[in-house]
């Protein structure tokens, strides 16, 4: 029996990107990789972000947090040490964020056709490694998806339909929420175990190692008496 790893995320998070390093690094080392079934479900940060609004991430950290930008571009630096350590490049200056709906349902059909593991690869990537800018431009978004793997006129047209899983990444928000997630990464082990944060890897090792263990829960007898077996009764 396989192992399910649900993960939720947000592509406007850094430490999702570095979380799921970590837990791949985890993943690796582990004796039965093969049967852990990994799925990425979608959280959004700020869901009430107009679904166009972008703008500077230095900025935008020191108003949420009330700091000021000095300190955000600090923090985005020791960010990028922690990403440089996981062997992740890192842009600590000049990125965007913005709305992540249309980036999740993308995911969703990227899962479908079994292309999710590629194509959210891709867009950390071009959030948080590459120069040119990710948000609130769909030519990007279909470049890196078909980069990925997935077909053109399908993206188009999956990015052209505002409905188009929009149920389903409502539905892993919904669930996020009745798991209690505050914030992400969060990591869910066959619906039983959970992990939050960008935890090192030996972490997420045990975490597998024990969801590896209570895959099949034991038979526990709350009654033996008399009974007939192959050697008599």
């Amino acid at each position: 029996m396989a192992v399910q790893v649900e993960i939720w995320t947000d592509i406007n998070c850094p430490f999702c990107y570095l979380g799921k390093r970590r837990f791949e690094q985890a993943l690796a080392d582990f004796p039965h990789s093969a049967n852990v079934r990994v799925v990425h479900r979608s959280f959004e940060l700020d869901p009430t972000l107009p679904a166009d609004h972008t703008g500077p991430v230095i900025g935008h950290i020191a108003e949420k947090y009330g700091i000021s930008e000095a300190q955000a571009a600090a923090n985005e630096r020791g960010i990028g040490a922690q990403a440089e350590e996981a062997g992740l490049p890192y842009r600590t200056a000049g990125r965007d964020f913005g709305n992540s709906f249309d980036m999740h349902r993308l995911l969703h059909y990227a899962l479908d056709h079994g292309k999710q593991e590629e194509v959210l690869d891709a867009l950390y990537r071009g959030n948080f490694a590459e120069e040119r800018p990710l948000f609130g431009d769909t030519e990007r978004l279909v470049e890196l998806a078909v980069g990925a793997g997935l077909d053109e006129a399908d993206t188009r047209a999956v990015l052209a339909d505002p409905e188009a899983y929009a149920d389903a990444v409502r539905a892993d928000e919904d669930q996020a929420a009745r798991f209690g997630a505050r914030g992400v990464p969060f990591f869910v082990f066959d619906r039983k175990l959970a992990v939050s944060g960008a935890q090192p890897p030996e972490v997420f090792g045990q975490a597998l190692e024990r969801a590896w263990e209570e895959r099949e829960p034991a038979l526990e007898v709350v009654a033996d008496g008399a009974a007939c077996g192959p050697d008599g009764c």
